[in-house]
C-alpha cells in the first residue's frame, strides 16, 4: 500500500507543480472580481457553475484588476453553432470611441459553423483592435496572426486556451499546443475581458498566474478604471423613462438596438431616472443621415450643450462641478457653461434620427 501510494503521489507531482501559483478568476457562484461594461444583467450569467454569456448585447465583461505579465487558462463552448465570442487582452477599462468593444489584444473564440476566408479563422487567431497594436507571429494578415493548426473542436465541445504573457509578447495554445500570437504588444497592460458578441458561450476553470518581470511604461498601459458605470444596457430602456404621447400612448421615439441607442427624431424625452449632482459623463453620437449634423441630444435640466453630431461616431465628454459644465469633444476644445445648483436632470432628445452609444456615469461625492 505504502509503495502504491508513493508510486500514486510520483504521477501527480508534475500536475501540482503545474497548478503552483495559479489563482481563480471565477468562484462559480457569482461575478465577483468581474465587472459588467455595457451588457444587461441577463447577459452574463452564473448557470450549474458555468459563466455563461446569452450574446445579446455585444460588450464585454472585465476584470476588477489590471495585469501585466501572466499565464491566462480557460474553457470555452459554444452552445449553438456559429457563434462569436472573444478574450480580450490588455484591455481598457470602457468601450473604444464608436464601439461596443474595449480597445485590446483579441484572442478570438469562433465556432466553426461561423466559416472562415482568407481574412480569419476560427481556430484561434490573435489580433488587435481598436487602437492597440501587435506584430504578428508566423502567417498572418496585416497585424492579425492566424493559427499554425486547426486544433479547436466544434459547438458543443469544450476547448481549452492557454494565453501566455510577458513583456509585450503574447503566445496562444490551443487544446495544448501553441498555435499563434505577436509581440511588441500595445497596450501591454491592462484588464482582461471576456467578449459578448452574438454567441450563446459557456466559460470555465479560468485562472491566473502572475509573472514577475513587468516594466510597462505610462504609454502601454491602459487607463484605470475610474468608477464610471453604463447608462444603457443594450436590450431595454431600464433606468430610464419615455415621455408618454400627447395621446398618453407609450412613445417609441427612442428604442434599444443592442449597442445603439435609436432615435426616431420624433422630438420625445427620455430622462434618466437618477439625478447626478457632481459627475464625469461620456457618450458617443452619430445622425442616420449621411453628411447630416444634428445639436447634441443630451440635456441637463432640459438644457441643451453646445456641439454637433455628424454622421462619424464623435465622442463627448461633460464635465460639472457645482454650477461649472464643461463639454468637449474628445481631442477638442472644451466649452463652459452655468448650470443650476444641486442635482440635474439627465435626458435625450432629438428632432433628428440618430444613435447614441457609450453612456457613462462617474457620479462625484
Amino acid at each position: 500500500m505504502i509503495r502504491r501510494l508513493a508510486f500514486l503521489l510520483a504521477l501527480s507531482s508534475p500536475l501540482l507543480a503545474q497548478d503552483q501559483g495559479f489563482t481563480p478568476l471565477f468562484n462559480g457562484k457569482d461575478l465577483t472580481g468581474w465587472v459588467n461594461v455595457n451588457g444587461a444583467p441577463e447577459t452574463w450569467t452564473v448557470r450549474d457553475g458555468l459563466l455563461h454569456c446569452d450574446g445579446i448585447p455585444t460588450g464585454a465583461l472585465r476584470t476588477t484588476k489590471m495585469y501585466e505579465n501572466f499565464i491566462l487558462e480557460l474553457e470555452w463552448r459554444h452552445l449553438v453553432p456559429s457563434g462569436n465570442a472573444g478574450v480580450f487582452i490588455w484591455a481598457g477599462p470602457l468601450s473604444a470611441p464608436g464601439q461596443p468593444f474595449l480597445r485590446a489584444i483579441e484572442v478570438q473564440v469562433l465556432d466553426h459553423g461561423y466559416g472562415q476566408s482568407a481574412s480569419y479563422t476560427t481556430h484561434g487567431d490573435v489580433f488587435p483592435i481598436h487602437g492597440s497594436t501587435m506584430k504578428p507571429f508566423g502567417r498572418h494578415n496585416g497585424q492579425r496572426s492566424f493559427p499554425s493548426e486547426s486544433r479547436s473542436k466544434p459547438s458543443p465541445e469544450w476547448n481549452h486556451y492557454r494565453i501566455s504573457c510577458q513583456d509585450g509578447t503574447l503566445r496562444l495554445s490551443v487544446n495544448g499546443k501553441e498555435v499563434s500570437g505577436g509581440e511588441a504588444c500595445s497596450w501591454r497592460r491592462g484588464y482582461l475581458a471576456l467578449e459578448s458578441e452574438g454567441g450563446q458561450v459557456d466559460w470555465r476553470n479560468l485562472r491566473i498566474q502572475e509573472l514577475p518581470g513587468g516594466q510597462a511604461t505610462p504609454v502601454q498601459t491602459a487607463p484605470a478604471a475610474d468608477g464610471s458605470l453604463s447608462l444603457y444596457d443594450g436590450r431595454s430602456l431600464r433606468g430610464w423613462s419615455p415621455a408618454p404621447n400627447p395621446d398618453g400612448s407609450p412613445s417609441t421615439a427612442w428604442r434599444p438596438d443592442d449597442w445603439e441607442l435609436a432615435c426616431t427624431g420624433s422630438a420625445s424625452a427620455l430622462t434618466l431616472n437618477q439625478k447626478p449632482g457632481d459627475f464625469d459623463l461620456q457618450f458617443d453620437v452619430r445622425t442616420e443621415a449621411k453628411d447630416a449634423t444634428a445639436p447634441l441630444p443630451l440635456r441637463l435640466n432640459g438644457q441643451a450643450l453646445p456641439g454637433q453630431a455628424t454622421n462619424s461616431w464623435t465622442r463627448f465628454l461633460v464635465s460639472r462641478r457645482g454650477t461649472s459644465l464643461l463639454c468637449r469633444p474628445e481631442g477638442g476644445t472644451p466649452a463652459t457653461l452655468t448650470t443650476a445648483d444641486g442635482p440635474l436632470e439627465i435626458s435625450l432628445l432629438s428632432s433628428q434620427a440618430l444613435r447614441v452609444a457609450s453612456l457613462y456615469l462617474n457620479s462625484k461625492p
